[in-house]
């Protein structure tokens, strides 16, 4: 999975930035930031996430899920990606026996 990681994560770095609607615009930039942190981390990390990034990627999934109905195509392709980006570093940071996250 860190391979799908990081070819997604450079996939999403090569997307043109899409428009977004105006109430949304600066939460959605905040968490295309913050989980571009979070993958960068994981992936200068060797593939690690400590437990406060864990708890802000699930913040971030629950905020992208709000806010994903608002968006049009471009934008809900983008931010879809960047929901996949999430939910493949909880995915990679849950304990055998967890379940998922669900949703993004």
């Amino acid at each position: 999975m860190p391979d799908d990681i990081l070819t997604l994560w450079q996939a999403h770095r090569r997307a043109e930035l899409p428009d977004v609607p105006r109430e949304a615009k600066g939460e959605l930039w905040v968490l295309d930031e913050v989980v571009g942190g979070c993958v960068s981390f994981y992936l200068n990390a060797g593939g690690a996430l400590d437990p406060p990034r864990v708890a802000i990627l699930e913040d971030c999934r629950a905020d992208l899920a709000r806010l994903m109905p608002e968006l049009e195509e471009a934008a809900a392709v983008y931010f879809g990606r960047l929901g996949l980006l999430v939910r493949l570093l909880l995915d990679v940071t849950k304990k055998p026996g967890e379940q998922g996250p669900q949703g993004l």
